[in-house]
C-alpha cells in the first residue's frame, strides 16, 4: 500500500533532489544498522517524506556523511541523518512487521512468517518506546482486515482505519502541532488507501481479491468520480499542511504533496485515456 508519496523528480532542482536523496539514503543506512538487510528491503520513499516533514517542523541537528553501499559500490553516497530518521526507521519496521503478520494469517505465506519472526524482537522494543503508535498500527490494521472480510464498500468507512493509523504516525510529539499533524496524516492516509484500491482494481478483479471499488466501477463516469474524490482528499491534506510553520525543505515538501503523490494516478489516467482512443 506504500510507494505513492514520492517526489516528482523532473520538477525538483538538482540541489533539492540531492538533499531528498540524502535523506532517503540516510534512512536506508539506519534501517540496515537497526534491522539488517531485511530492514533495507522494506525501504520506501513514503517514510522519506515523513522525515522531511518532521525535520522541517522541528529542525533537529543533522549528521551528514558519504558512504558506499551495496547498490552504489563505486561512488560514495550522500547520507543525511537526524533523530527523526531513527523514528521513521522504527515506524517503517512497525508497519512491515504487522504487514508480514497479516500476510501469514491471511495467505499463509512462509516468507511472511519468516519476516515477522525476524522482526519480532525489534518490534517489541519499538512497542515499548512508542506504545501509542504501536497500539494504533495493530488496532487499525486489525479493524481494516475485519472491514475487508465483511466486504464493506462505503469509502469513508473502509478507508478510515488506514487514515487513523497514518494520523498517529505523523504525531512525533504530543505538542502544539499534534492536532494539525493528525488531520494531515488522516487525509494523506485516506488518499493512499483509496489510490491503492483504484490502481489495483483490475488486478484485484482478475485474482478475485476484495476491493471496495468493485461494485461501483461499473457506474457511469466511475473513473472521473474517483479522480475527483482523490483530488478532494489530497486537497484536505494540503490545507492542514499549509497550517504548519515550515521553512526548511519547503519546495521539496510541496513538490511531493502537490505533484509527487499524483504521479502514478495521472499516469494511470493518461494510459487509460489512450487505450480508449
Amino acid at each position: 500500500m506504500f510507494g505513492y508519496v514520492m517526489a516528482n523528480k523532473p520538477e525538483l532542482k538538482v540541489r533539492e533532489f540531492e538533499r531528498y536523496k540524502g535523506f532517503y539514503c540516510g534512512l536506508c543506512r539506519r534501517l540496515k544498522k537497526d534491522y539488517g538487510r531485511l530492514g533495507q528491503i522494506t525501504l520506501t520513499y513514503d517514510m522519506t517524506f515523513l522525515i522531511l516533514l518532521l525535520s522541517s517542523l522541528y529542525e533537529p541537528r543533522e549528521i551528514e556523511e558519504r558512504r558506499r553501499c551495496i547498490v552504489h559500490p563505486a561512488k560514495r553516497q550522500r547520507m543525511i541523518y537526524n533523530k527523526i530518521t531513527e523514528y521513521a526507521s522504527d515506524m517503517n519496521m512497525l508497519l512491515s512487521y504487522y504487514h508480514f503478520k497479516d500476510d501469514w494469517e491471511d495467505e499463509k505465506k512462509f516468507s511472511a512468517l519468516c519476516g515477522s519472526k525476524c522482526l519480532e524482537g525489534g518490534v517489541k522494543r519499538i512497542a515499548r518506546k512508542y506504545p501509542r503508535q504501536d497500539r494504533s498500527v495493530k488496532e487499525q490494521l486489525a479493524r481494516l482486515a475485519e472491514l475487508e472480510r465483511r466486504g464493506v464498500t462505503d469509502l469513508d468507512e473502509i478507508s478510515r482505519p488506514f487514515a487513523e493509523l497514518m494520523s498517529e504516525l505523523f504525531v512525533y510529539e504530543e505538542d502544539a502541532f499534534r492536532d494539525i499533524l493528525r488531520r494531515f496524516g488522516f487525509f494523506l492516509g485516506k488518499y493512499i488507501y483509496l489510490l491503492d484500491a483504484f490502481l489495483d482494481l483490475e488486478e484485484d478483479k482478475k485474482k478475485g481479491n476484495f476491493n471496495p471499488l468493485a461494485q461501483m466501477c461499473s457506474e457511469e463516469s466511475f473513473k472521473e468520480r474517483m479522480a475527483a474524490i482523490l483530488e478532494g482528499t489530497v486537497r484536505e491534506a494540503a490545507v492542514e499542511f499549509e497550517k504548519l510553520p515550515l521553512e526548511q525543505d519547503l519546495p521539496i515538501l510541496r513538490n511531493i504533496l502537490y505533484e509527487g503523490v499524483k504521479v502514478r494516478l495521472l499516469k494511470y489516467l493518461q494510459e487509460d485515456k489512450k487505450s480508449d482512443e
